[in-house]
């Protein structure tokens, strides 16, 4: 920016701002009024503010309350803005008034500025945010940002991990391996099967998360100040909508109750929960994949993951499992803004919700950490190498395996079978033949981990 000034004025009276800005004076008082921190509106956010301007620019127009030069100018103008172009010009705190009227009009004062030329005036007010308030159009920005960065981004990085997913669980049916439960030695499940389970979550979470995009699409576009649509027309926001679906392909319509859309959050912090179920699912995932790679000597060495950097600064050829680990922080994350949402979205007063930046910052950020996670972790399930010996031999040596002698000797002699190759460290096979009556080709058929896996086959998604 400049550090010549020139004076401009709105409601308020007078103050200065830098010579080349292109916004005005509403965003030059936020600019001095919040400097609380170095965070900003995530760039999804101003361009679903510049796609409102532009689509209630033509509404206007249609409704015969704004001119052609200046509805023109003013789409021209957010086309610019949704282009990626002049971010440097969106630079408003994250913790400013809790409407997002500061962001608002920042848009607003930067669109006009850009369309006011060759004798044509625009104003932020007049024209730009005709038939609208920062009370319907910031709610209607952070659904339009979500449900965009949803459809674009997230649902496509889950269907990429869990493609992976199914991927290894197909080539691993018949790898069968000691399952366990309080991470202890249980029964023998397939490596497919084990799978299976995160495959299973990943598609659930996406389910639950497509559901939710059936209430994140309708906006409170329409309501203006506080839900009744003063200063508009009844049908503004069903027209504006429609423009809305026509430049993104998304469905977008009114929300039934326009005093819902500006007071409650409800919408968000039930995205906000979902985006913690998956977090949830990613931590799972990550966890798992550490515990079968730990080692490689004293761990469980079931896989190996891909060798992506050194992983000690004083211990030569150690190699850490960097990427679940990342992803396990980004878990943190997700679940850390949840939090906030669920506070923010308690702030409800009367006809305004006083908390709408900070809502649309954490969940945008959730949505954007989510789908690189989703994509890293692809990348880990489709190059882990699976150790198939050492998983054959915890088998063979799993006294757990004693459980499918239940039904012929009974559970007291079977624990003593258990107990005996435990302390010996022995086969189960070797002992159950010295301490049992049952023939050896019965206990091989008994004790084959292949057929203990056999009445559960994988899910196929």
């Amino acid at each position: 920016m400049s550090k010549k000034k020139i004076t401009v004025s709105d409601s308020m009276g007078s103050v200065e701002i830098p010579a080349d800005a292109l916004y005005q004076a509403q965003t030059q008082r936020a600019l001095d009024n919040f400097k609380i921190s170095a965070l900003r509106l995530p760039d999804a956010i101003i361009h679903a503010l510049a796609s409102i301007k532009k689509a209630c620019a033509e509404t206007n127009f249609e409704l015969k309350k704004l001119d052609q030069p200046r509805q023109q100018a003013i789409q021209m103008a957010a086309d610019s803005i949704i282009s990626g172009q002049y971010s440097d010009q969106f630079t408003v705190d994250v913790f400013q008034t809790g409407s997002g009227t500061s962001s608002n009009m920042n848009v607003n004062e930067v669109i006009a500025t850009l369309a006011s030329n060759d004798g044509l005036s625009v104003h932020p007010n007049d024209h730009v945010n005709m038939g609208q308030s920062s009370n319907d159009v910031f709610p209607s920005a952070i659904h339009i940002a979500a449900a965009r960065s949803i459809h674009e981004q997230l649902l496509p990085a889950v269907q990429t991990l869990e493609a992976a997913l199914i991927e290894r669980m197909q080539q691993h049916q018949q790898t069968i391996k000691t399952g366990r439960t309080h991470l202890m030695d249980a029964m023998p499940v397939s490596l497919g099967q084990e799978i299976s389970a995160w495959a299973s979550q990943l598609k659930n979470d996406r389910y639950r998360i497509q559901t939710t995009l059936t209430r994140l699409q309708q906006l409170a576009i329409g309501g203006t100040a506080v839900g009744t649509g003063v200063n508009t027309s009844p049908d503004f926001g069903q027209r504006v909508c429609d423009k809305l679906q026509a430049t993104s392909g998304i469905r977008f319509m009114p929300m039934e109750n326009l005093f819902e859309g500006l007071s409650a959050q409800n919408t968000t912090l039930e995205l906000s929960g979902q985006l913690r179920v998956l977090a949830t699912s990613l931590t799972k995932i990550s966890n798992d994949l550490r515990w079968m790679n730990s080692g490689p000597l004293t761990g469980l060495g079931e896989i190996q993951l891909e060798a992506l950097q050194p992983g000690s600064s004083i211990m030569p050829a150690k190699v850490n499992p960097v990427i679940p680990e990342a992803v396990l922080m980004v878990a943190a994350q997700v679940i850390g803004n949840d939090t906030t949402i669920s506070l923010a979205a308690q702030s409800g007063n009367f006809q305004l919700n006083v908390m709408l930046p900070v809502i649309a910052y954490n969940l945008l950020q959730s949505i954007e950490i989510l789908s690189s996670a989703n994509l890293h972790l692809a990348r880990v399930i489709d190059t882990f190498v699976v150790n198939s010996d050492a998983m054959a031999q915890n088998l063979a040596f799993n006294p757990m395996l004693v459980t499918a002698l239940n039904p012929v000797i009974g559970y007291q002699q079977a624990a003593e079978v258990a107990k005996t190759a435990l302390l010996q460290k022995r086969p189960i096979l070797e002992v159950a033949l010295e301490m049992t009556n049952i023939s050896e080709a019965r206990l091989k058929e008994l004790l084959n981990p292949a057929n203990l896996v056999q009445n559960h086959p994988e899910n196929t998604n």
